[in-house]
C-alpha cells in the first residue's frame, strides 16, 4: 500500500507533516484525535464476539505478536464503539458531558502522533510531496527526525501510561464512570500505534537498503528514486514529489510570522488536509 505525506514548513523552523485526510484510516480519525463529526459517525460492521478472539488465540495459526495484536484491535473497537454511543448522546446527558470532555482533551494531541498513527504496517511505499524550491534531501531528512523523535517520545509515554493503569483502576469503586482509567486506556492504545507508525516510517525513509527488504512481503516494491525509475534488485520505498503549485502558496505568505489562515485554507484545500492540524503544527512553536 501507498502512503503520501506532504511535508512544508509553516513557521519559521517549524514544518507541517499531514496525511490527506482520504488517506487516514477510519480507525485513526476516529481513535487518534479528530474527535469527530457526524460524517464518520456510522457504526463500522459487527465486530468479532470475545468468543471469536478466544478461538482465534487458541487456534495456534497466529504467532504471539499477532495474538497480542488481536487483543488491542478488539479493545480498540469496543472503544471506538463506545466512543460513537457518547458522541450520539442526547445533549445535557452524562455521555455527552464526557464526550465533550473527551474533545477538550483530544485538541490538546499532537499532530505528529496522528500522523504516525495513520502509518500502518500495510504502508509499503511513500510519496512525499514538498515545495520545488526545497531541497529533496531535506524533506526527507525532516521527516525522518519525526519518526526518530516519535519512537523516544511515544515508547516513553506508552510505558508511563500503561504503568498508571493500575493507579486509576482505583477509581472503579466510585458509583461515577471511571473517565481518568479509561483516557489511560486509550493513551496507551495511541501510543502503541504512534511507536508502530514510528518505527514504520523509519524504515519508509532510510538510506539502508538492507531495511528496505524488511517492506517487500507481498508486492513488490516499484517506487521510483528522485523521479527516476529505479533499476536496482531492491528499489527505495520513498518517492520524492516537487511541487511547484505547493511552493506558490509559500510565497504568498511570510514564514518568519507564519502562514495566515488564508494560505493554509488553500494548501489544505488543494492536498485534503485537515486544517485544524496544520495549524497546530504552526501554533505549537
Amino acid at each position: 500500500m501507498q502512503a503520501r505525506v506532504v511535508v512544508f514548513p509553516v513557521k519559521g523552523r517549524a514544518w507541517c507533516f499531514a496525511r490527506p485526510r482520504a488517506a487516514v484510516p477510519a480507525a485513526s480519525s476516529a481513535a487518534g484525535g479528530g474527535g469527530g463529526g457526524g460524517d464518520g459517525a456510522s457504526l463500522p460492521p459487527p465486530p468479532p464476539t470475545l468468543k471469536d478472539l478466544w478461538r482465534g488465540i487458541t487456534s495456534g495459526r497466529r504467532t504471539a505478536p499477532e495474538n497480542a495484536e488481536a487483543v488491542v484491535d478488539f479493545v480498540a473497537d469496543k472503544m471506538n464503539r463506545a466512543w460513537i454511543g457518547f458522541e450520539r448522546a442526547p445533549e445535557g446527558s452524562m455521555k455527552s458531558r464526557i464526550h465533550s470532555l473527551g474533545l477538550k482533551l483530544l485538541s490538546r494531541v499532537r499532530p505528529s502522533e496522528v500522523l504516525l498513527k495513520s502509518v500502518t504496517k500495510d504502508v509499503s511505499t511513500l510519496e512525499i510531496v514538498h515545495p520545488a524550491s526545497i531541497n529533496p534531501r531535506l524533506a526527507r531528512r525532516r521527516l525522518r527526525h519525526v519518526a526518530v523523535r516519535g519512537a523516544s517520545v511515544h515508547r516513553k509515554f506508552l510505558y508511563g501510561s500503561v504503568c498508571l493503569l493500575p493507579v486509576t483502576s482505583i477509581f472503579m469503586v466510585l458509583p461515577l464512570p471511571n473517565i481518568p482509567f479509561f483516557w489511560m486506556l486509550f493513551r496507551a492504545y495511541s501510543h502503541w500505534r504512534a511507536l508502530q507508525g514510528s518505527e514504520r516510517l523509519q524504515l519508509l525513509v532510510s538510506d539502508c537498503s538492507d531495511q528496505w527488504k524488511v517492506l517487500e512481503k507481498k508486492e513488490e516494491i516499484s517506487s521510483e528514486k528522485d523521479g527516476s525509475p529505479c533499476e536496482n534488485a531492491v528499489c527505495s520505498p520513498w518517492n520524492l514529489q516537487p511541487s511547484k503549485k505547493l511552493d506558490g502558496f509559500l510565497k504568498r505568505g511570510n514564514l518568519d510570522e507564519g502562514l495566515d489562515c488564508d494560505t493554509i485554507s488553500s494548501i489544505c484545500k488543494e492536498y485534503d488536509l485537515d486544517k485544524i492540524d496544520v495549524l497546530k503544527y504552526r501554533d505549537l512553536h
